[in-house]
């Protein structure tokens, strides 16, 4: 008998026999009685400060089929198996094509790859060897690879990122995103943890894992290789053209990322159908990461089982929201453009997220109504608009704008830092950030520090740190699609994960991937 147990509330000091022997009370059971045991879930519950509290989940399989207690922590296992999806009967002339080599398309490659359909995937930017030598390139000189870059190259923009595995999304396919994140190398806690992250440096050994993986199953994966083509006849998907070469194939998975913005362009004068959908901007904020950790975990702030506090922020005034999004405890700001002459930052964080900074995006809610025009693509013109800015506020040598908060509230340029330094991988200039965002993007953003200053103590630290500008918080675009999920009126092509406005995240766009992947299986036959 398999049975989970919740709610199990222990201190800080405990260890893993103390887990045991408060499952075991749960269940009126003696420890002896498992026949295994596993947590499968951590959380810290600091409500009740200066009390903190580790929380547990466990699975404990027990013989035979003793009386339990009647208790809404525990309940039985389904031991059913999960349905496996047949394959469908359709025979493929050609090997389905991955565009991408990110979440999506790392996960419907392998999926397809696990399945017998020995995928192609074309990733515009290096492997992950040769993009980080690029990418620390850039950070160092200001040299801009349009190709490989943050952005773009094997495992996608989450591979300079915390690595978060958090989501909102309710799918049992999660599960297996997770459980394959492990198996090529994440740590075993990302199997437990309440939030799981995998760590930038880590990441970067998983994703060559899973390469790895999907080549030993037959898979194949063209690095420097760019989508620049397609061809459609009759609303079937015939081929594409990747760098100069024409290749057939009747299956092609879009998974471009939300930063392609030259092949949304391409996709559009084909007649792919695009809508303009809502996301954020504003700036990264950096705290001394002990503030953070004080104001969330008081004098047990410093204990090892707690490392790193993050946060997470919401105010909303009649018309936008003000949220903060994708912190990075212990982590830097990264220099992420993807265009020249564009300022673009976002957020890092190794495993250990033990850096002197916290830094997060705090960020404004936009729609397609503030874009100045219905064209779907008007989007990205907004966003190239702000990045364009602070390109040119901080100087236009690739050095990011920055300013204190205290002096972003005023509106005034003070030409100095206080007590933050500034972890940004490039070069900064101190200037007023104000002049780089639309008014209507900073009067709500000002509006909610004193909120959240009263929410995180310490957040409207006045040497807090404001890094210009972030703008890649999700797709700008969504691809309608159907209920097949192909794009509304080609046959054969998959819009997939964040790019085409599916996903906000790995996981969520792990998922997609898999989603597309379990599609193509359920309709066309495996190669032989």
């Amino acid at each position: 008998m398999k049975v989970v147990i919740n709610n199990i509330r222990l201190s800080l000091e405990d260890d893993l026999e103390s887990i045991k022997k408060a499952a075991a009370k749960k269940l009126r059971l003696r420890v002896k009685d498992f026949e295994s045991f596993k947590i499968t879930k951590e959380s810290i519950d600091a409500r009740r400060k200066p009390k903190i509290d580790l929380v547990y989940s466990c699975l404990v399989e027990v013989s035979g089929n003793p009386k339990l207690p009647q208790d809404p922590d525990i309940k039985f296992l389904d031991d059913r198996k999960e349905e496996m999806i047949s394959p469908g009967n359709i025979k493929l002339n050609y090997r389905p094509i991955i565009v991408g080599f990110g979440p999506a398309g790392m996960f419907a490659g392998l999926v397809l790859a696990q399945n017998g359909y020995k995928p192609i995937i074309i990733e515009r930017g290096g492997a992950v060897d040769e993009r980080i030598r690029i990418v620390q390139d850039y950070w160092k000189t200001g040299r801009l690879n349009v190709e490989t870059n943050v952005q773009f190259g094997e495992g996608g923009a989450g591979t300079f990122s915390d690595g978060k595995l958090t989501t909102r999304i309710n799918d049992r396919r999660c599960e297996k995103v997770i459980h394959e994140f492990y198996l090529s190398g994440a740590h075993e806690e990302i199997l437990y943890k309440a939030k799981p992250h995998i760590g930038s440096d880590v990441l970067k050994c998983v994703v060559l894992n899973i390469r790895k993986r999907i080549e030993a199953l037959g898979g194949e994966i063209k690095f420097n290789s760019k989508l620049t083509d397609i061809s459609i006849k009759d609303g079937n998907l015939t081929g594409v053209r990747v760098n100069e070469e024409d290749m057939g194939s009747e299956v092609v998975v879009l998974a471009i990322g939300h930063s392609a913005r030259d092949t949304f362009q391409m996709l559009f004068s084909k007649g792919i159908g695009f809508v303009g959908k809502p996301f954020s901007i504003g700036v990264r904020i950096e705290h001394p990461q002990e503030i953070i950790n004080e104001a969330q975990y008081g004098i047990a702030s410093r204990h090892p089982r707690l490392g790193a506090a993050d946060y997470q922020l919401f105010y909303k005034t009649p018309s936008r929201t003000v949220y903060s999004f994708c912190m990075c405890p212990g982590g830097v700001v990264v220099a992420s453009a993807s265009e020249p002459e564009m300022i673009v930052t976002n957020g890092m964080s190794d495993f250990l997220r033990d850096k002197e900074n916290a830094n997060s995006a705090l960020v404004v809610s936009v729609t397609p109504e503030d874009f100045g025009s219905s064209h779907p693509l008007a989007g990205i013109d907004f966003q190239r608009k702000w990045e364009r800015m602070a390109y040119e506020l901080a100087g236009r040598d690739q050095s990011a704008p920055v300013q204190r908060l205290e002096d972003f509230l005023k509106g005034v340029n003070s030409g100095k830092l206080g007590s933050v330094n500034p972890s940004y991988t490039g070069s900064v200039k101190v200037t007023d950030i104000n002049l780089c965002l639309p008014e209507f993007i900073t009067t709500p953003m000002k509006e909610s520090i004193g909120y959240f200053d009263r929410k995180l103590k310490g957040f409207g630290l006045k040497d807090a740190l404001l890094t210009g500008v972030e703008t890649r918080t999700s797709s700008p675009v969504r691809i309608p699609r159907g209920d097949s999920l192909e794009a509304i009126g080609i046959h054969g092509l998959y819009p997939a994960g964040e790019g085409a406005g599916y996903a906000g995240g790995i996981v969520s766009a792990a998922v997609d991937g898999i989603r597309i992947a379990e599609e193509i299986i359920k309709k066309y036959a495996p190669l032989g």
